[in-house]
């Protein structure tokens, strides 16, 4: 017998997504969204809602007058499982040194390594969970994590499945990127590492919960060609590319996505209309990150161009991440939206599709709707305590997520009615 889960019935502004047939922002005034196993069974006005699914009937019923309800927050590009502690890096960046310096110094990405190697695999665990706890207490339900902080074949598989075991346990919908190119180890040959990406780590991991091959395709860190021979294997052990593009010079990367039709490129800092242009030809999510250039204190990417070349294209038209890690070290989605529109210029309700919708495009989860409320959906519900979505980036650094369902259960606050 079927099982009414949850009926979300009064709110000032319901957000179901993208309208149909377009990419504007489809809402209703005195919105209810009913969750029978899991998924969305309605959504509309809440005198039809209720009419059809009783709130005295459901096992949690939320009374969201003068707030908003939009899908949880998606958030497409982590590396949520690190180990250690990097905030003095963080004190050094504030007196003016540069993130190139640091890591040559043998910290950054090298020195989460060190810590990771040396983490037990229940430490892992922890700390994995501990960070999708935040994140969901943001309204995240659906993350991608990343690995790229083992560079060897045991602690990336180590990492694998550590996030396989967080993921088991953990509302959060879990979505899982190997990262082996992520850095080039010290005193290693990056040719020689690559070699050894493809010939030993992609096999181990293909055996994992990993869905995409992600490559750091950077200036001093992995070429062009390097991250093409590496996105190539990848797929030929079943895993979509992915990229890190464009973020401290342009290097290709974007134009290397557009080429192998890779699911998403991010970063994009330094991306040029014709890159935004190839992306958009090529069916390619770009994955805008504005926390890790205001953490960097760099000048943010520009989504005007990704919006524009996304125009009777296929691909979604931008979409937005927090780049959580120990370099940018933010759960929030809800700042990033703030980011979107206060530093970027973006207008909230792009913004907030980008955080959704089309966030869900950079993880291949458009077509099941994830990041949209309509009928068949996962239940992933948000209640945030302001009347409508302009209020997330009105309001910035404040957390006003009032409850988080994840598919219909109450995961965190949801005081009924």
């Amino acid at each position: 017998m079927s099982s009414l889960d949850a009926v979300v019935h009064g709110a000032r502004e319901l957000v179901v997504g993208p309208a149909a047939g377009g990419d504007t922002l489809e809402t209703h005034a005195d919105g209810a969204v009913a969750v029978v196993d899991g998924a969305v069974a309605a959504v509309g006005d809440t005198a039809d809602v209720l009419a059809a699914y009783p709130a005295e009937n459901a096992t949690t019923a939320i009374d969201a007058t003068g707030k908003t309800v939009l899908p949880g927050f998606v958030d497409p590009h982590t590396h949520a499982l690190f180990a250690g502690d990097r905030s003095d890096e963080f004190a050094a960046k504030l007196r003016g040194k540069p993130y190139q310096e640091i890591l040559a110094e043998g910290g950054g990405i090298l020195r989460t390594v060190d810590a990771v190697r040396a983490a037990s695999d229940a430490a892992l665990v922890a700390n994995l969970t501990a960070q999708l706890d935040v994140m969901l207490a943001h309204g995240t339900t659906t993350a991608e994590v990343k690995t790229g902080y083992g560079l060897d074949t045991e602690t990336e598989c180590r990492m694998l499945d550590a996030i396989a075991a967080a993921a088991a346990e953990h509302p959060v919908d879990v979505v899982t990127t190997f990262l082996g190119a992520h850095a080039v180890p010290d005193d290693t040959d990056a040719d020689a590492y690559v070699d050894a990406v493809i010939a030993d780590q992609l096999p181990a991991a293909a055996n994992g919960p990993a869905r995409f091959c992600d490559v750091f395709c950077e200036a001093d860190v992995f070429t062009v060609e390097q991250s093409r021979r590496i996105l190539d294997a990848g797929r030929e052990h079943g895993l979509a590319p992915k990229l890190h593009a464009e973020e401290f010079t342009r290097l290709g990367g974007a134009q290397l996505a557009a080429d192998l039709g890779a699911t998403s490129a991010d970063h994009l800092l330094h991306a040029t209309p014709e890159d935004a242009a190839a992306l958009a030809d090529a069916g390619v999510t770009p994955v805008l990150l504005p926390a890790t250039a205001f953490v960097l204190d760099e000048a943010y990417a520009d989504p005007q161009q990704f919006l524009a070349a996304a125009d009777n294209r296929t691909g979604a038209p931008v979409a937005l991440g927090t780049d959580l890690n120990p370099n940018c070290y933010t759960h929030s989605m809800g700042f990033v939206v703030s980011l979107a529109c206060n530093g970027m210029r973006m207008a909230p309700a792009d913004a907030v599709l980008a955080a959704t919708a089309w966030a869900a495009s950079a993880l291949d989860r458009g077509q099941d709707g994830t990041g949209t409320l309509r009928e068949g959906t996962d239940g992933d519900v948000l209640v945030v305590d302001a009347p409508s979505h302009v209020h997330l980036p009105y309001n910035p650094g404040v957390n006003n997520v009032e409850a988080v369902l994840a598919d219909g259960t109450v995961a965190v606050g949801g005081g009924g009615a």
